[in-house]
């Protein structure tokens, strides 16, 4: 009897052991709108009952438009995106909730979680600048690619970051519909991935390539693979 109290107690103890309140967690996301890498994820939770977990999250994404095409410039071999006019990033902060559908044994097997969240969008339009040469052909221009610019003399795409300081904001809301995989095995480490769909949605249209059909809505699909702590 003393053995069995002693074992259950132990079993009490590792099974505790796993419980936490709150966690952080950090990620890189790819998206069906993202490049090779479609951006970063952040998000602070803490549990509200046993099953669930108030969430706060920010999400920092670069926007693609469908059809860029990177091409290389006949004069310099540089990659450039014919017909882009304007970068879309996406600020994304958001609120919402986790449910455990299934919670994790300790040091072993996957916790299950059902992910919703929603909030405002804020996306920042930055012109797109390539490099050219001048009419003359004896210097180089750096501004905002329009259809006036001959293909033919672009050397390739302006500096990092140039004409961010141009840039106008669209406002929107963004909603959030995913399951998230939790495979860690210490309990203050968590690891994994989240997988799902997300929606943006803009007041007006975000002109990014002007000779192509542009949109205020962008329905996508995402994988994160994140990693964090807990206590």
């Amino acid at each position: 009897m003393a053995l069995q109290i002693v074992v259950f107690c132990s079993f009490a103890q590792t099974q505790d052991s796993y419980e936490y309140q709150s966690e952080f967690t950090w990620g890189i996301n790819k998206n069906t709108y993202g490049g090779l890498i479609g951006g970063f994820v952040f998000k602070k939770a803490h549990k509200l009952s046993d099953k669930v977990l108030e969430t706060f999250g920010l999400e920092l994404m670069n926007v693609k438009h469908p059809q860029e095409v990177r091409q290389n410039s006949n004069q310099t071999g540089n990659f450039y995106i014919y017909g882009k006019s304007n970068y879309l990033y996406a600020v994304r902060l958001q609120y919402g909730r986790d449910l455990i559908l299934f919670k994790k044994a300790p040091q072993q097997g996957v916790e299950i979680k059902a992910v919703t969240a929603i909030g405002p969008t804020i996306g920042v339009v930055a012109p797109y600048y390539v490099e050219h040469a001048s009419d003359g052909g004896f210097v180089t221009i750096r501004e905002q690619y329009n259809s006036s610019i001959d293909p033919s003399s672009i050397y390739g795409p302006g500096r990092l970051f140039e004409g961010l300081g141009e840039s106008k904001l669209q406002l929107g809301a963004n909603l959030k519909a995913a399951l998230n995989f939790e495979l860690g095995t210490t309990k203050n480490q968590v690891t994994g991935f989240e997988a799902g769909f997300l929606l943006d949605a803009y007041a007006n249209k975000v002109i990014l390539v002007p000779t192509a059909k542009n949109y205020s809505i962008y329905p996508t699909l995402f994988l994160t693979l994140f990693y964090g702590g807990r206590k």
